[in-house]
């Protein structure tokens, strides 16, 4: 897994249930959000981590469309056909 999969990022399995993935998305929240750790740049940017993990996989639809990006994203790999 990549390190920024936002799977590996919440902690969470693959078939975790909406549920588990906002109950995880909300202990990193609270742990890492800017008001509990000022003047912390470690922890803002874990924060935003976290927060763009959740966009990302928050939701049943969005778990189904960063699936299908990225089932398209690695077969494709980037190239370009004629040149």
């Amino acid at each position: 897994m990549s390190k920024d999969d936002p799977y590996q990022i919440l902690g969470v399995s693959r078939d975790a249930s909406d549920d588990q993935i906002k109950k995880a998305f909300r202990t990193l929240a609270r742990r890492y959000h800017p008001d509990r750790n000022p003047d912390d740049k470690i922890a803002e940017s874990r924060f935003k981590q976290v927060q763009s993990a959740y966009d990302q996989i928050g939701t049943a639809e969005a778990r189904k469309e960063y699936e299908k990006s990225q089932m398209f994203g690695a077969g494709f790999g980037g190239a370009r056909a004629g040149g």
